[in-house]
């Protein structure tokens, strides 16, 4: 019972086959009646005050994304430069044992 006869087993790929040639076969008259002459309508419509579109959006966000980006390495830069200061001006004072008028 548990044996199938090999006539009623179908394979995935002859189903869908079958069911490629069936949408051909159903299309292609459908496609010859629906052709028009009518023209794609230009979108007149704009958005509301405020809304944006996707493309200003993410636009937008790629700006914030730089400027954030820019000012970490400004920031960066000048914690970097004031530690180089900083060990500077340690040194010298250790090597003349004067202090420097900013520590005085």
């Amino acid at each position: 019972m548990s044996e199938k006869i090999k006539s009623e087993m179908i394979s995935r790929r002859g189903v869908f086959s079958l069911l490629g040639i069936a949408a051909a076969l159903g299309s292609v008259p459908a496609t010859l009646l629906a052709v028009s002459d009518a023209e794609a309508q230009a979108t007149t419509t704009s958005a509301p005050s405020g809304a944006q579109t996707g493309t200003q959006r993410r636009q937008e966000r790629r700006t914030h994304r730089t400027e954030r980006r820019q000012e970490r390495r400004t920031h960066r830069t000048e914690r970097r430069q004031a530690r180089r200061t900083g060990r500077k001006e340690r040194r010298t004072e250790r090597r003349t044992g004067t202090k420097t008028p900013a520590q005085q």
